[in-house]
C-alpha cells in the first residue's frame, strides 16, 4: 500500500524551514564545536536523548517521529531505539506520513518564502530574505531532507538556534532537534533511510511501536540484550 503525506496546513508552502539550501561545503567537526552546538541545560529532561526499550516491527535504521508525544525514535533493533527530542509544527501545521531522506546538508542556508516573509511581517517578526549557515541560522547545525516518491516535501529534520522550543509546537511543520542530537542523527542516518511521521490525533497508519522506557543497563553500563 502507498503511503502519502496528509498535510493540515492551511498552506504548504508557508513553513519556516522551506527553501533551505546547502552551505557549498561542510564544516569541519572543530569548526563545529565554536558555531553553536548548545548545551541541554536549556532543555526539559524528559526530552534528552535517551536511550530506550521500544518495541517495533520496524527495521533498524527506520526513523519514527512521535509528533504528539516529542519524540524522534532511531531503531536500533532488538526491541531498542535511541529517543530525542523534537520540537513539532504548531495548530494548522501538523502531518503524518512514511517519506525518505532524501538529501542532507551541513550548517544549511536559508531563504526564506515571500509568503513567510509576508505573514511574519502581519505579527511584527523581520525575517530577512536570506540567511547564511551558522549558528545564528534557525535551521541549526545540520538539515534532512523528506521527499517521498522522489519529490521534495519541503519538510525537514533539522537543527535550531532555539533549543529552549525543544518539547512545544512552534515551528511551520519541519521537526527541530537540538544541535547535538541532529548532529549525531545525522552521522548516522543515510540518504534513503525510512522516516515514519505520527501526526496529530495519533495518526499512525500501518505504523506500530511501543516506548517501554529507558534502557537502563545499556544507559548504565553499555549492556544490551
Amino acid at each position: 500500500m502507498k503511503h502519502f503525506i496528509r498535510l493540515v496546513a492551511a498552506s504548504a508552502v508557508a513553513m519556516v524551514c522551506m527553501m533551505a539550501v546547502a552551505d557549498a561545503g561542510p564544516t569541519t567537526t572543530a569548526t563545529d564545536a565554536v558555531r553553536g552546538i548548545k548545551p541541554t541545560n536549556q532543555v526539559k529532561p524528559q526530552f534528552h536523548k535517551r536511550l530506550v526499550r521500544l518495541a517495533t516491527d520496524e527495521a533498524p535504521g527506520t526513523i519514527i517521529v512521535d509528533t504528539n508525544n516529542k519524540f524522534l525514535y532511531l531503531v536500533e533493533g532488538n526491541n531498542r531505539a535511541t529517543r530525542y527530542g523534537i520540537g513539532v509544527g504548531r495548530d494548522g501545521f501538523g502531518w503524518s506520513g512514511v517519506v525518505n531522506v532524501g538529501r542532507k546538508a551541513e550548517w544549511p542556508t536559508w531563504t526564506p518564502p515571500a509568503e513567510m516573509r509576508v505573514r511574519e511581517a502581519k505579527e511584527g517578526h523581520k525575517i530577512p530574505p536570506f540567511m547564511p549557515g551558522g549558528p545564528d541560522n534557525p535551521l541549526g547545525a545540520r538539515a534532512m531532507y523528506l521527499y517521498q516518491n522522489g519529490h521534495d516535501t519541503i519538510f525537514r529534520i533539522h537543527g535550531t538556534n532555539q533549543p529552549w522550543t525543544i518539547g512545544l509546537n512552534l515551528s511551520s511543520g519541519c521537526i527541530r532537534m537540538m544541535n547535538q542530537d541532529v548532529t549525531e542523527l545525522y552521522d548516522r542516518v543515510p540518504v534513503g533511510a525510512k522516516v515514519i511521521v505520527v501526526g496529530p490525533g495519533n495518526k499512525q497508519g500501518e505504523v506500530s511501536y511501543q516506548d517501554r522506557g529507558v534502557d537502563v543497563l545499556r544507559t548504565l553500563f553499555g549492556l544490551g540484550g
